[in-house]
Protein backbone atom coordinates (compact mmCIF):
# COMPACT_ATOMS: atom_id res chain seq x y z
CA UNK A 1 0.00 0.00 0.00
CA UNK A 2 1.45 3.35 -1.03
CA UNK A 3 0.74 6.59 0.78
CA UNK A 4 -0.79 9.64 -0.85
CA UNK A 5 0.14 13.29 -0.60
CA UNK A 6 -3.08 14.00 1.31
CA UNK A 7 -2.35 11.26 3.85
CA UNK A 8 1.04 12.83 4.51
CA UNK A 9 -0.59 16.23 4.95
CA UNK A 10 -3.08 14.75 7.41
CA UNK A 11 -0.20 13.47 9.56
CA UNK A 12 1.73 16.74 9.31
CA UNK A 13 -1.38 18.65 10.37
CA UNK A 14 -1.01 17.12 13.86
CA UNK A 15 2.48 18.60 14.30
CA UNK A 16 2.84 22.09 15.75
CA UNK A 17 5.26 24.75 14.56
CA UNK A 18 7.39 26.71 17.08
CA UNK A 19 4.62 29.32 17.02
CA UNK A 20 2.00 26.74 17.98
CA UNK A 21 0.12 26.53 14.67
CA UNK A 22 -0.29 23.34 12.68
CA UNK A 23 2.65 22.64 10.38
CA UNK A 24 0.30 22.54 7.40
CA UNK A 25 -0.90 26.08 8.21
CA UNK A 26 2.55 27.58 8.79
CA UNK A 27 3.24 28.30 5.10
CA UNK A 28 6.62 26.53 5.22
CA UNK A 29 6.03 23.23 3.39
CA UNK A 30 7.32 22.54 -0.09
CA UNK A 31 5.44 20.36 -2.55
CA UNK A 32 5.30 16.84 -1.11
CA UNK A 33 6.57 14.02 -3.30
CA UNK A 34 4.91 10.72 -2.34
CA UNK A 35 5.15 7.65 -4.56
CA UNK A 36 5.96 3.97 -4.13
CA UNK A 37 6.36 4.40 -0.39
CA UNK A 38 8.96 7.19 -0.74
CA UNK A 39 8.16 10.60 0.71
CA UNK A 40 10.26 13.75 0.21
CA UNK A 41 9.59 17.36 1.12
CA UNK A 42 11.28 20.34 2.72
CA UNK A 43 10.43 22.83 5.45
CA UNK A 44 11.49 26.28 4.31
CA UNK A 45 12.10 28.86 7.06
CA UNK A 46 14.09 32.02 7.69
CA UNK A 47 17.67 31.34 8.73
CA UNK A 48 17.21 33.23 12.00
CA UNK A 49 14.58 30.66 13.07
CA UNK A 50 16.36 27.53 11.81
CA UNK A 51 17.44 26.23 15.22
CA UNK A 52 13.91 26.44 16.59
CA UNK A 53 12.58 24.48 13.61
CA UNK A 54 15.04 21.57 13.73
CA UNK A 55 13.01 19.66 16.33
CA UNK A 56 9.91 20.15 14.16
CA UNK A 57 11.75 18.77 11.14
CA UNK A 58 12.83 15.71 13.13
CA UNK A 59 9.30 15.17 14.48
CA UNK A 60 7.81 15.48 10.99
CA UNK A 61 10.27 13.00 9.53
CA UNK A 62 9.66 10.50 12.34
CA UNK A 63 5.89 10.82 11.95
CA UNK A 64 6.00 10.26 8.19
CA UNK A 65 8.38 7.31 8.51
CA UNK A 66 5.97 5.69 10.95
CA UNK A 67 3.10 5.79 8.44
CA UNK A 68 2.01 2.39 7.09
CA UNK A 69 3.30 1.97 3.56
CA UNK A 70 6.21 4.41 3.92
CA UNK A 71 9.58 2.80 3.22
CA UNK A 72 11.70 5.93 2.94
CA UNK A 73 11.20 9.46 4.20
CA UNK A 74 13.51 12.44 3.81
CA UNK A 75 12.59 15.82 5.26
CA UNK A 76 15.02 18.69 4.67
CA UNK A 77 15.14 21.93 6.63
CA UNK A 78 16.05 24.76 4.29
CA UNK A 79 16.96 28.08 5.83
CA UNK A 80 17.44 31.28 3.89
CA UNK A 81 18.64 34.58 5.28
CA UNK A 82 16.56 37.63 4.37
CA UNK A 83 18.44 40.38 2.50
CA UNK A 84 20.27 42.62 4.96
CA UNK A 85 19.75 40.30 7.92
CA UNK A 86 22.66 39.27 10.11
CA UNK A 87 23.79 35.64 9.95
CA UNK A 88 22.24 33.45 12.65
CA UNK A 89 24.45 31.89 15.34
CA UNK A 90 25.73 28.41 14.50
CA UNK A 91 23.89 25.46 16.06
CA UNK A 92 25.65 23.60 18.88
CA UNK A 93 27.72 20.58 17.82
CA UNK A 94 25.74 17.36 17.74
CA UNK A 95 27.10 14.34 19.55
CA UNK A 96 27.65 11.50 17.11
CA UNK A 97 24.61 11.64 14.88
CA UNK A 98 23.96 14.80 12.82
CA UNK A 99 20.38 15.56 11.87
CA UNK A 100 19.09 18.23 9.52
CA UNK A 101 21.19 21.11 8.27
CA UNK A 102 22.53 24.39 9.48
CA UNK A 103 21.71 27.66 7.71
CA UNK A 104 23.35 28.08 4.35
CA UNK A 105 24.88 31.37 5.54
CA UNK A 106 27.05 29.44 7.96
CA UNK A 107 28.75 27.74 5.02
CA UNK A 108 29.36 30.92 3.09
CA UNK A 109 31.07 33.09 5.71
CA UNK A 110 34.13 32.42 7.88
CA UNK A 111 33.16 31.64 11.45
CA UNK A 112 33.82 34.60 13.80
CA UNK A 113 36.67 34.56 16.33
CA UNK A 114 35.78 32.43 19.30
CA UNK A 115 32.98 30.58 17.47
CA UNK A 116 33.11 26.84 17.03
CA UNK A 117 34.78 25.75 13.81
CA UNK A 118 32.46 24.03 11.31
CA UNK A 119 34.88 21.09 11.44
CA UNK A 120 34.01 20.60 15.12
CA UNK A 121 30.82 18.88 13.96
CA UNK A 122 32.76 16.07 12.32
CA UNK A 123 31.93 12.58 13.57
CA UNK A 124 33.11 9.21 12.36
CA UNK A 125 30.61 6.92 10.63
CA UNK A 126 30.19 3.84 12.77
CA UNK A 127 32.02 0.88 11.28
CA UNK A 128 33.71 2.87 8.47
CA UNK A 129 37.48 3.20 8.80
CA UNK A 130 38.07 5.76 6.03
CA UNK A 131 35.88 8.01 3.88
CA UNK A 132 37.36 9.38 0.65
CA UNK A 133 35.80 11.70 -1.93
CA UNK A 134 36.08 11.42 -5.71
CA UNK A 135 35.54 14.88 -7.11
CA UNK A 136 35.91 17.02 -10.21
CA UNK A 137 35.80 20.72 -10.88
CA UNK A 138 33.34 20.26 -13.75
CA UNK A 139 30.93 17.68 -15.09
CA UNK A 140 31.48 15.34 -18.01
CA UNK A 141 34.97 14.16 -17.10
CA UNK A 142 34.01 10.59 -16.16
CA UNK A 143 34.08 11.08 -12.40
CA UNK A 144 31.35 8.56 -11.57
CA UNK A 145 32.83 5.86 -13.81
CA UNK A 146 36.19 6.48 -12.15
CA UNK A 147 34.66 6.37 -8.65
CA UNK A 148 32.97 3.02 -9.26
CA UNK A 149 36.00 1.38 -10.88
CA UNK A 150 38.25 2.80 -8.14
CA UNK A 151 35.96 1.20 -5.55
CA UNK A 152 36.20 -2.10 -7.41
CA UNK A 153 39.98 -1.74 -7.60
CA UNK A 154 40.13 -1.28 -3.83
CA UNK A 155 37.90 -4.34 -3.47
CA UNK A 156 40.33 -6.35 -5.58
CA UNK A 157 43.10 -5.33 -3.17
CA UNK A 158 41.26 -7.16 -0.40
CA UNK A 159 39.43 -4.23 1.21
CA UNK A 160 35.80 -4.01 2.28
CA UNK A 161 34.42 -1.13 0.25
CA UNK A 162 31.24 0.94 0.02
CA UNK A 163 30.18 3.44 -2.65
CA UNK A 164 27.98 6.46 -1.89
CA UNK A 165 26.60 8.30 -4.91
CA UNK A 166 26.32 11.83 -3.49
CA UNK A 167 25.86 13.40 -6.92
CA UNK A 168 22.24 14.18 -6.12
CA UNK A 169 21.69 16.44 -9.13
CA UNK A 170 22.56 13.67 -11.58
CA UNK A 171 23.02 10.30 -9.84
CA UNK A 172 24.80 7.91 -12.22
CA UNK A 173 25.48 4.92 -10.00
CA UNK A 174 22.12 3.17 -10.59
CA UNK A 175 22.86 3.08 -14.34
CA UNK A 176 26.56 2.21 -13.87
CA UNK A 177 25.75 -0.71 -11.56
CA UNK A 178 22.51 -1.89 -13.18
CA UNK A 179 20.73 -1.64 -9.83
CA UNK A 180 17.04 -0.70 -9.81
CA UNK A 181 15.91 -2.00 -6.41
CA UNK A 182 14.84 0.23 -3.54
CA UNK A 183 16.72 0.13 -0.23
CA UNK A 184 14.92 -1.45 2.70
CA UNK A 185 14.99 -0.31 6.32
CA UNK A 186 16.44 -2.24 9.24
CA UNK A 187 15.02 -2.40 12.76
CA UNK A 188 16.67 0.94 13.60
CA UNK A 189 14.93 2.53 10.56
CA UNK A 190 18.24 2.95 8.78
CA UNK A 191 18.50 2.25 5.06
CA UNK A 192 20.29 -0.94 4.09
CA UNK A 193 22.63 -0.32 1.14
CA UNK A 194 22.19 -2.43 -1.96
CA UNK A 195 24.95 -4.87 -2.80
CA UNK A 196 26.56 -5.72 -6.11
CA UNK A 197 30.10 -6.59 -7.16
CA UNK A 198 30.92 -7.11 -3.48
CA UNK A 199 30.26 -3.43 -2.72
CA UNK A 200 27.78 -1.77 -0.35
CA UNK A 201 26.10 0.84 -2.59
CA UNK A 202 23.77 3.75 -1.86
CA UNK A 203 22.48 6.46 -4.19
CA UNK A 204 19.74 9.06 -4.13
CA UNK A 205 18.94 7.56 -7.53
CA UNK A 206 17.61 4.46 -5.75
CA UNK A 207 14.96 6.62 -4.09
CA UNK A 208 13.65 8.55 -7.10
CA UNK A 209 12.81 7.66 -10.67
CA UNK A 210 15.57 8.06 -13.27
CA UNK A 211 13.65 10.76 -15.17
CA UNK A 212 12.94 12.86 -12.06
CA UNK A 213 14.46 16.35 -12.21
CA UNK A 214 16.59 16.90 -9.10
CA UNK A 215 15.90 20.57 -8.40
CA UNK A 216 17.04 21.09 -4.82
CA UNK A 217 18.13 24.19 -2.93
CA UNK A 218 21.54 24.28 -1.30
CA UNK A 219 20.36 23.48 2.23
CA UNK A 220 18.35 20.53 0.88
CA UNK A 221 21.54 19.26 -0.73
CA UNK A 222 23.28 19.41 2.62
CA UNK A 223 20.45 17.60 4.38
CA UNK A 224 20.34 14.84 1.76
CA UNK A 225 24.11 14.24 1.91
CA UNK A 226 24.00 14.15 5.70
CA UNK A 227 21.18 11.63 5.74
CA UNK A 228 22.84 9.35 3.20
CA UNK A 229 25.92 9.35 5.41
CA UNK A 230 24.20 8.94 8.76
CA UNK A 231 20.93 7.16 8.02
CA UNK A 232 22.48 4.23 6.18
CA UNK A 233 23.66 1.04 7.88
CA UNK A 234 27.05 0.74 6.15
CA UNK A 235 28.24 -2.17 8.28
CA UNK A 236 32.00 -2.73 8.57
CA UNK A 237 33.96 -1.02 5.78
CA UNK A 238 37.62 -0.27 5.24
CA UNK A 239 36.83 2.48 2.75
CA UNK A 240 33.69 4.38 1.77
CA UNK A 241 34.16 5.98 -1.66
CA UNK A 242 31.92 9.03 -2.14
CA UNK A 243 31.10 10.10 -5.70
CA UNK A 244 30.65 13.87 -5.31
CA UNK A 245 28.69 16.27 -7.51
CA UNK A 246 30.95 18.27 -9.82
CA UNK A 247 32.06 21.68 -8.61
CA UNK A 248 32.86 23.17 -5.21
CA UNK A 249 29.51 23.72 -3.53
CA UNK A 250 27.31 22.75 -0.61
CA UNK A 251 27.67 18.98 -1.01
CA UNK A 252 31.47 19.11 -0.81
CA UNK A 253 31.42 21.41 2.23
CA UNK A 254 28.78 19.28 3.96
CA UNK A 255 30.86 16.14 3.50
CA UNK A 256 34.01 17.83 4.79
CA UNK A 257 32.18 19.26 7.80
CA UNK A 258 30.32 16.07 8.68
CA UNK A 259 33.01 13.42 8.54
CA UNK A 260 36.80 13.52 8.88
CA UNK A 261 37.67 12.78 5.26
CA UNK A 262 40.86 10.82 4.85
CA UNK A 263 41.39 12.30 1.40
CA UNK A 264 40.06 13.33 -1.98
CA UNK A 265 40.80 12.10 -5.51
CA UNK A 266 40.46 14.74 -8.23
CA UNK A 267 39.39 13.57 -11.71
CA UNK A 268 40.20 15.71 -14.75
CA UNK A 269 40.70 15.41 -18.48
CA UNK A 270 43.96 16.71 -20.01
CA UNK A 271 42.42 19.82 -21.54
CA UNK A 272 43.06 23.25 -20.04
CA UNK A 273 39.38 24.01 -19.30
CA UNK A 274 39.01 20.90 -17.17
CA UNK A 275 42.32 21.53 -15.42
CA UNK A 276 41.28 25.05 -14.46
CA UNK A 277 38.23 23.65 -12.70
CA UNK A 278 40.26 20.82 -11.18
CA UNK A 279 42.51 23.42 -9.54
CA UNK A 280 39.46 24.96 -7.90
CA UNK A 281 38.40 21.60 -6.52
CA UNK A 282 41.87 20.88 -5.24
CA UNK A 283 42.10 24.32 -3.62
CA UNK A 284 38.74 23.82 -1.91
CA UNK A 285 39.75 20.54 -0.29
CA UNK A 286 43.02 22.05 0.87
CA UNK A 287 41.12 24.98 2.40
CA UNK A 288 39.05 22.60 4.54
CA UNK A 289 42.16 20.56 5.45
CA UNK A 290 41.27 17.48 3.43
CA UNK A 291 44.37 15.71 2.05
CA UNK A 292 44.44 15.42 -1.74
CA UNK A 293 45.31 11.80 -2.48
CA UNK A 294 46.07 12.63 -6.09
CA UNK A 295 44.85 13.53 -9.55
CA UNK A 296 43.57 11.09 -12.17
CA UNK A 297 43.74 11.98 -15.87
CA UNK A 298 40.63 10.47 -17.44
CA UNK A 299 40.12 10.32 -21.22
CA UNK A 300 43.88 10.75 -21.33
CA UNK A 301 44.08 9.53 -24.92
CA UNK A 302 41.85 7.73 -27.40
CA UNK A 303 42.89 4.19 -28.13
CA UNK A 304 41.43 2.72 -31.30
CA UNK A 305 39.78 -0.63 -30.44
CA UNK A 306 40.73 -2.01 -33.88
CA UNK A 307 44.33 -1.00 -34.49
CA UNK A 308 45.41 0.19 -31.04
CA UNK A 309 46.59 3.59 -32.32
CA UNK A 310 46.63 6.31 -29.66
CA UNK A 311 45.30 9.81 -30.40
CA UNK A 312 45.47 12.73 -27.97
CA UNK A 313 41.97 14.10 -28.56
CA UNK A 314 41.96 16.33 -25.48
CA UNK A 315 45.71 16.79 -25.32
CA UNK A 316 47.81 14.58 -23.08
CA UNK A 317 49.73 14.86 -19.84
CA UNK A 318 48.02 18.00 -18.56
CA UNK A 319 46.90 16.40 -15.30
CA UNK A 320 50.34 14.94 -14.64
CA UNK A 321 51.91 18.35 -15.20
CA UNK A 322 49.31 19.95 -12.92
CA UNK A 323 49.97 17.38 -10.19
CA UNK A 324 53.71 18.06 -10.37
CA UNK A 325 53.09 21.81 -10.32
CA UNK A 326 50.81 21.63 -7.27
CA UNK A 327 52.86 19.03 -5.42
CA UNK A 328 50.22 16.31 -5.24
CA UNK A 329 50.50 12.67 -6.40
CA UNK A 330 49.61 11.76 -9.97
CA UNK A 331 47.62 8.53 -9.73
CA UNK A 332 47.39 7.48 -13.37
CA UNK A 333 46.03 7.85 -16.89
CA UNK A 334 42.78 6.26 -18.06
CA UNK A 335 42.19 6.08 -21.82
CA UNK A 336 39.06 7.04 -23.72
CA UNK A 337 38.12 3.56 -24.86
CA UNK A 338 34.98 1.85 -26.14
CA UNK A 339 35.25 -0.97 -23.60
CA UNK A 340 35.10 1.40 -20.62
CA UNK A 341 32.13 3.27 -22.09
CA UNK A 342 30.15 0.21 -23.16
CA UNK A 343 30.60 -1.72 -19.90
CA UNK A 344 29.61 1.36 -17.91
CA UNK A 345 26.44 1.87 -19.96
CA UNK A 346 25.58 -1.81 -19.53
CA UNK A 347 25.92 -1.70 -15.75
CA UNK A 348 28.92 -4.03 -15.77
CA UNK A 349 31.98 -1.87 -14.96
CA UNK A 350 35.17 -2.88 -16.70
CA UNK A 351 37.10 -3.82 -13.54
CA UNK A 352 34.48 -6.47 -12.81
CA UNK A 353 33.47 -7.53 -16.32
CA UNK A 354 37.01 -7.63 -17.78
CA UNK A 355 39.18 -8.23 -14.70
CA UNK A 356 42.18 -9.46 -16.68
CA UNK A 357 42.09 -6.65 -19.24
CA UNK A 358 44.43 -3.65 -19.46
CA UNK A 359 41.84 -1.14 -18.24
CA UNK A 360 41.11 -3.08 -15.07
CA UNK A 361 44.86 -3.12 -14.42
CA UNK A 362 44.98 0.69 -14.72
CA UNK A 363 42.17 1.16 -12.21
CA UNK A 364 43.74 -1.32 -9.80
CA UNK A 365 47.05 0.55 -10.03
CA UNK A 366 45.23 3.79 -9.17
CA UNK A 367 43.50 2.01 -6.29
CA UNK A 368 46.89 0.80 -5.10
CA UNK A 369 48.16 4.37 -4.98
CA UNK A 370 45.12 5.42 -2.95
CA UNK A 371 45.42 2.46 -0.59
CA UNK A 372 49.10 3.16 0.08
CA UNK A 373 48.26 6.70 1.17
CA UNK A 374 45.54 5.43 3.52
CA UNK A 375 47.96 3.30 5.55
CA UNK A 376 47.41 4.13 9.17
CA UNK A 377 43.74 4.86 8.56
CA UNK A 378 42.86 1.35 7.40
CA UNK A 379 44.30 -2.11 7.90
CA UNK A 380 46.27 -2.93 4.76
CA UNK A 381 48.53 -5.82 3.95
Amino acid sequence: MSVTQQQVLDVLGRIKSPRGVALTNADVLSVISASDGKVFFSINVDAAEARAWESVRAEAEAAVRAMPGVTTAMVALTAERKPGAAPPPPPPPAAGRTQGVQPAAAHKHPHPPGAASPMSRQAEITGVAAVIAVASGKGGVGKSTTALNLALGLRDLGLKVGLLDADIYGPSVPRLTGLRDKPELNAERKMIPLRRFGLAIMSIGFLVEEETAMIWRGPMVMSAVTQMLRDVDWGKLDVLVVDMPPGTGDAQLTLAQNVPLKGAVIVSTPQDLSLIDARRGLAMFKKVNVPVLGIVENMSYFQCPHCGTKSDIFGHGGARHEADKLGVPFLGEIPLHMAIRSTSDAGNPVVDSEPDGPHAAIYRAIAGGVRDQLKGAISVA
